[in-house]
């Protein structure tokens, strides 16, 4: 941890000497594969990391930014992107609405409303009340292990919670919220929005990419051969979907929104819950699947997924987490498996993907992971797939809160634990495409952090 970082938190700290006995509520964990060792206690109380590994705190909810604004709350998924002269670039949303004023970026009251950008904000609230979710850019140097910049990049969103990286250089910011315009919303949310990875300090317009579909949107993934995109849905019963645009390069150029079916198996449930009496999802059996063209996709009843499971669409267990590595697009159900304790997907693209052909080679769904044991998962989030082609998830459980690695074989392994009082969410998960880092957040208090350390193949 830096000097700089330590002086920061130092309020943090403070604040968790108070509790009595921070462990004992200690949840424990448990390897599948012994790949960094056991985790060691950090003394400040923020992360606990094997030997070996060490953590700079990048910035903390209120920080000033560049602009002139406040670092917001809530910081959730992002993506790393390769700047000029080294630096990275990290796209972060936050999972804010319009009445959480004392974590968003104007001030308290928001005296700080750019009032001149106002026409860039996707929902200004009438210059009221403006929607606070949206994503921060920060530019950060790997060499002096400090923040460059930062400033606010997508703005007049609602609770952007994950979203996903696009080949050629962007951020799919997704809301995940439902609501409909009201005496302060100018508009119906329940969007994606893109948001350029840039260095240049500049305020994004934010247009939503309405033929992506609006309902409660998690993450998604882009297919680089294809540009299709895949798209989680955070319900209970919830969607996979994927996106073909018209133009791969342009999402805005409209497209085909289509619902993920198993081949010959109706309203296939995933999920395994035993109280569902739906028949076991087996494990590590690929199984052929169809695609369901989806209508009436602005939603305004928030009836997609019901009409979807009705036409023969799969269920899912609140779809969180998605990103595309090895070929593959995996996700994660957060509450899915017997004991809903989480687990982890991933579809095998068609060689024909989104073509008439796929029908005679169809993709494959795949259950890669479900231990059904808290000490390997509790409620999957955020991931990602590192360069040794290991997927690394963070967690949003009830108690202790990990960073997991699964290796190929699908044996899981601890990474981090969050030592911070409260037990909030660590989510946002992402490696820098050009260091040995991996970024994190601890969403309450709202602290982004650099993890460095010895990660397997570099």
């Amino acid at each position: 941890m830096t000097a700089g970082g330590f002086l920061g938190l130092q309020k943090f700290v403070n604040l968790q000497s108070e509790e009595l006995d921070e462990d004992a509520n200690f949840q424990g964990y448990a390897n599948e594969a012994n790949i960094y060792g056991p985790l060691i206690k950090d003394p400040n109380r923020i992360l606990d990391l094997p030997d070996g590994f060490s953590y700079d705190v990048l910035s903390k909810t209120g920080d000033p930014m560049t602009d002139g604004l406040r670092t917001p709350g809530a910081p959730d998924g992002m993506a790393a992107f390769e700047g000029s002269h080294g630096q990275i670039i990290l796209v972060r949303n936050h999972e804010l609405s319009d009445s959480q004023t004392f974590e968003g970026p104007y001030g308290i009251q928001n005296e700080k409303l750019p009032r001149s950008e106002l026409n860039k904000f996707y929902d200004g609230g009438k210059g009221i009340r403006p929607q606070l979710g949206g994503t921060t850019t920060v530019v950060f140097d790997p060499q002096k292990k400090g923040v460059q910049k930062s400033f606010l990049s997508l703005a007049g969103t609602e609770r952007n919670c994950a979203g996903g990286p696009t080949p050629w250089g962007s951020w799919i910011s997704c809301e995940e919220t439902v609501s409909l315009k009201d005496e302060y919303r100018e508009c119906d949310h329940g969007y994606n929005f893109e948001v350029p990875a840039t260095e240049s300090m500049f305020l994004n317009k934010a247009e939503p990419i309405k033929a992506m579909g609006r309902f409660n949107h998690e993450a998604v993934a882009v297919d680089p051969l294809t540009g299709i995109v895949y798209q989680t849905e955070d319900r209970e019963d919830g969607l996979i979907t994927r996106y073909i645009p018209k133009d791969k390069n342009h999402l805005l150029s409209g497209g085909v929104l289509q619902a993920l079916a198993v081949v010959d198996q109706q309203g296939c449930d995933t999920r395994n819950w035993a109280d569902t009496g739906a028949t076991k999802f087996p494990k590590n059996v690929p199984l052929a699947v169809e695609w369901i063209t989806l209508e009436n996709i602005h939603n305004p009843e928030d009836k997609l997924r019901h009409e979807a499971h009705q036409a023969g669409a799969a269920i899912f267990a609140r779809g969180e987490g998605m990103w595309y590595g090895n070929n593959r697009i995996y996700f994660a159900c957060t509450s899915g498996g017997a004991s809903k304790s989480g687990h982890i997907f991933y579809y095998q693209p068609s060689p024909y993907e989104g073509t008439a052909q796929e029908r005679d080679a169809p993709g494959h769904l795949i259950l890669y992971v479900e231990p059904n044991n808290t000490k390997l998962i509790e409620y999957c989030d955020n991931l990602t797939v590192s360069k040794s082609g290991d997927v690394v998830f963070s967690e949003d459980g009830d108690k202790d809160q990990y960073i997991r690695g699964i290796t190929s074989s699908g044996k899981i392994y601890t990474i981090a634990r969050s030592s911070y009082h409260g037990k909030s969410e660590m989510c946002g998960v992402c490696f820098a495409p050009n260091h040995p880092i991996l970024f994190v957040n601890i969403q309450r208090p709202g602290i982004t952090l650099a993890i460095h350390g010895p990660w397997r193949h570099g």
